[in-house]
């Protein structure tokens, strides 16, 4: 059974810094995607950065390139994101998604960890 886990949310000021992390247990796949998406209220849910297991292909939304930036451990299927010159509307609920690309498509969504951001 596939367990995702994020951590490292908080509440900082603007121009502050955050490093999220999300581990994947009990997942294995040749190929796989780690995504970062954000939920602010009112919101439709916005995908934030994703980063591929092989090559390290990387996605940002405009928003934050240049801001943050998405890595990942393959040994231990866990992902991170550095988030730096946070601005209060970086403000949302951060949810990883694991995507099974191998034989076949699945998705595993994590619960999210929140990140505001105060001015």
């Amino acid at each position: 059974q596939v367990h995702i886990e994020e951590s490292g949310g908080g509440v900082v000021q603007s121009g502050g810094s955050l490093r999220l992390s999300c581990a994947a247990s009990g997942f294995s796949s040749s190929s796989y995607a780690m995504s970062w998406y954000r939920q602010a209220p009112g919101k439709e849910r916005e995908l934030v950065a994703r980063i591929m297991n092989v090559g390290d292909h990387t996605d940002y939304a405009d928003s934050v390139k240049g801001r943050f930036t998405i890595s990942i451990d393959n040994s231990k299927v866990t992902m991170y994101l550095q988030m730096n010159n946070l601005k209060p509307e970086d403000t949302g609920l951060y949810v990883c998604k694991v995507s099974r690309l191998a034989l076949y498509r699945y998705d595993h969504w994590g619960q999210g960890t929140q990140v505001s951001v105060a001015s």
